[in-house]
């Protein structure tokens, strides 16, 4: 019996594959890296904001709610302008379809949490919108982060080039 083929990733062979390396760092640090666990860690807060209060009617979770939204928005945004740069500039993030599922996912985070902001600052009640709105954001983090963590964990981008990609999973060989 022959041996089992074995799945390569299609890409890999491409001259831009392994070409990964940072190109918005600090002291070989990745900025977006450190900055995306401000939208993250933020956009949770809302959501266990809304969740108090409703569960208490203390007004203190509105204004809880009102600034980590704020906070989640704006620093996703500096988060995703640094992701945008690294995606434009490093040939092997931009060949990987994980890359695209990851900024557009981003994008779409980044609306409803803007949404989810400005809704806030209009004043007033934010049940049940807004509670759905940190809900779904909750979520689409979720998505995001993964596709974020498939690119790192099974790609290696945003490293030093020095030490190597990461092989991928699908790279058995």
């Amino acid at each position: 019996m022959p041996p089992r083929r074995r799945f390569r990733d299609p890409i890999h062979h491409h001259r831009v594959f392994h070409l990964t390396e940072s190109r918005v760092a600090i002291a070989g640090h990745p900025v977006h890296a450190m900055l995306v666990a401000f939208p993250i860690a933020l956009g949770f807060s809302t959501l266990a904001a809304d969740a108090l209060y409703w569960w208490s009617g203390d007004d203190f979770w509105l204004r809880a709610g009102l600034w980590a939204a704020g906070g989640s928005f704006v620093m996703g945004i500096l988060a995703g302008l640094t992701g945008l740069a690294e995606l434009l500039l490093v040939a092997g993030i931009r060949i990987r379809a994980a890359s695209w599922t990851h900024s557009i996912l981003a994008v779409m985070l980044l609306g409803l949490l803007g949404v989810n902001w400005g809704l806030r600052l209009q004043g007033g009640d934010i049940l049940p919108w807004g509670a759905l709105l940190s809900a779904l954001s909750a979520a689409l983090i979720g998505m995001t982060g993964w596709h974020g963590g498939k690119l790192v964990f099974d790609y290696g981008l945003g490293g030093h080039e020095a030490h190597g990609a990461a092989p991928s999973r699908t790279d058995k060989s």
